[in-house]
C-alpha cells in the first residue's frame, strides 16, 4: 500500500494519459472501423479492394512497428509536428480500426440478404440501405465481439510507454527510479487494469441488455 500512497502522482498521471489514449483511440478506431467495414462490403470493387488492402496490411503488422513509425518516421517526413500523446492516438487508432471493421462485416455477414434486398426493392441507395437498415441490425450481433477488441485496445496502449508517452506501462520505470520496488507497482498497474476491464465488461452486460430488449 505504501508504494501506492507514495507514489500516487505517477499512478494519476500514468492511468490518466492511459484513460485519455483508450477514449480518444476508441472513438477514432470506431469511426474508421465503420467506414472500412463498409468498403468490405461495398459493391464497388475499388473500394472493397481499398479496405481489404488496410485490414490486410496493417493488422498483419506488430503494433510496435505501427508506434515507431508514427514517433520516429513519421518526423522525418516534413509534415506538421506532432506530439508524442497525438502519435500515439494515431498509430492506436489506425491499428484498432482493422479489428473493429473485422467485427463490423462479420456482424453485417449475419444479417439477412433479404434486408439488403427490400431495401433495394423500395430504391434506397447502398449507402442508405447500409446506415438505415443492416448496421444498426450489425451492431446489435457484435457487441461482444466488438468490446473485446475494446479490451484489447486498453491494454494494447502499454506499448506507447516505449515512445516517450507516460501512461500506465510507464509506471514500473519511473517507480525504479525512485527506488520502490518494481514487484509492488506491477502489482498496483495490474489491479487498475483488471478494475478498467470489469468496468468495460459491465457495460457490454448493459448494451447486450438493453439491446436484446430492442430486438
Amino acid at each position: 500500500m505504501n508504494t501506492l500512497l507514495n507514489n500516487l502522482d505517477l499512478f494519476t498521471t500514468g492511468f490518466q494519459n492511459t484513460l485519455i489514449l483508450f477514449f480518444f483511440s476508441a472513438i477514432f478506431a470506431l469511426i474508421l472501423g465503420t467506414i472500412v467495414a463498409a468498403m468490405r462490403v461495398s459493391p464497388v470493387p475499388a473500394m472493397r479492394a481499398a479496405g481489404t488492402f488496410y485490414v490486410n496490411t496493417v493488422r498483419n503488422t506488430p503494433l510496435t512497428l505501427v508506434l515507431f513509425f508514427f514517433a520516429l518516421g513519421y518526423p522525418k517526413l516534413g509534415l506538421p509536428e506532432i506530439s508524442f500523446m497525438t502519435a500515439a492516438i494515431v498509430g492506436l487508432s489506425l491499428y484498432t480500426a482493422t479489428y473493429v471493421a473485422e467485427a463490423i462485416r462479420s456482424g453485417i455477414n449475419t444479417v439477412p440478404v433479404g434486408q439488403a434486398e427490400a431495401a433495394r426493392a423500395i430504391g434506397l441507395p447502398f449507402s442508405q440501405s447500409l446506415r438505415l437498415i443492416v448496421l444498426p441490425q450489425a451492431f446489435r450481433a457484435v457487441i461482444p465481439p466488438m468490446f473485446s477488441v475494446f479490451i484489447a485496445l486498453l491494454k494494447n496502449t502499454t506499448v506507447a510507454a516505449g515512445f516517450s508517452v507516460a501512461e500506465a506501462g510507464a509506471i514500473r520505470a519511473n517507480l525504479s527510479e525512485r527506488g520502490e520496488p518494481a514487484m509492488a507497482g506491477l502489482l498496483w498497474v495490474a489491479l487498475v487494469f483488471v478494475v478498467l476491464v470489469f468496468l468495460l465488461s459491465l457495460l457490454q452486460r448493459y448494451f447486450e441488455n438493453k439491446w436484446k430488449v430492442a430486438r
